[in-house]
């Protein structure tokens, strides 16, 4: 699933390309897509507006319109395609197994943006305003953020009994981090996944606030080097095994003490960790 690094890197990709651009028409593919709205809703209210702003906030790509917004969540595996123009990318779409799968296309008067998750779990939506949007209006402090302090953090922390991997992963604590860079944030500052968010003392606070910056700016930098190429429908993000310490490492030795990683289920979800290191 992209988490805060892949959208960033992505927002920052596809800024040029339709930023100031025009939204000539909306092909809706797959209706599905704009669910609960319906196709007619996302089409007619996006259709004639000029695209002012690109934006993220948590896992969430957000296109700013002069009136109201479009909100892109990837989910699983959605992801963002580029097409020259409207006849390419009707050339290429959807014609049979072997073409390009897209679920939604912004023809914009230069270029046309695809978005396209094959398991359908990808959304796109359109929003009067973003407060409409329960899931942007629920958010809490985007990780990113100058206002994500280590202090900050230690106030959220304070205020929750929950285990630090569930913290992590509630997005209304903290945005954008996911199941892969809150195991990475974790091993890190050297936290057991269980331990209560409310134990942690003002320093280690800190020291878990240094381990999510770190582990988010890491991630990005090797997001963009390469940069996402919408050309390519093969395209995936490269290269994010070499900052990956803990995560998906189950049975392989720490890179830190050379103890096996663990794996254990965890609201839901796979945790890796190191039991000697994390304590």
């Amino acid at each position: 699933m992209p988490e805060l690094p892949e959208v960033e890197a992505v927002a920052r990709t596809l800024r040029p390309l339709v930023q100031s651009r025009r939204i000539r028409c909306v092909h809706v593919f797959h209706p599905i897509a704009t669910k609960p709205q319906t196709a007619s809703h996302v089409a007619r209210h996006a259709q004639g507006q000029r695209i002012l702003i690109v934006d993220r906030k948590g896992k969430y790509l957000l296109l700013i319109l002069g009136h109201g917004l479009l909100t892109m969540h990837f989910r699983l595996d959605g992801q963002l395609l580029w097409f020259a123009n409207g006849k390419e990318l009707l050339k290429r779409a959807n014609q049979n197994k072997s073409n390009v799968h897209v679920d939604v296309a912004l023809e914009l008067d230069k270029g046309v943006l695809g978005f396209a998750d094959r398991r359908h779990f990808g959304r796109v939506h359109f929003w009067e305003s973003g407060e409409d949007c329960s899931g942007l209006s629920v958010l809490g402090i985007d990780a990113l953020s100058r206002d994500f302090t280590s202090g900050q953090l230690a106030q959220l922390l304070a205020a929750s009994k929950r285990p630090l991997k569930d913290f992590l992963l509630d997005q209304s604590y903290v945005a954008g981090i996911g199941n892969i860079y809150s195991c990475e944030s974790l091993w890190h500052a050297r936290f057991n996944p269980r331990r209560r968010a409310n134990t942690l003392q003002s320093q280690e606070a800190r020291r878990l606030h240094k381990a999510i910056v770190s582990v988010l700016a890491r991630a990005l930098e090797c997001c963009l080097h390469p940069a996402p190429d919408f050309r390519n429908p093969e395209w995936w993000f490269q290269g994010l095994e070499r900052v990956l310490r803990v995560y998906g490492r189950e049975g392989k030795p720490c890179r830190r003490c050379g103890e096996p990683i663990r794996r254990r289920e965890q609201g839901g979800r796979s945790t890796y960790y190191c039991g000697r290191c994390q304590k």
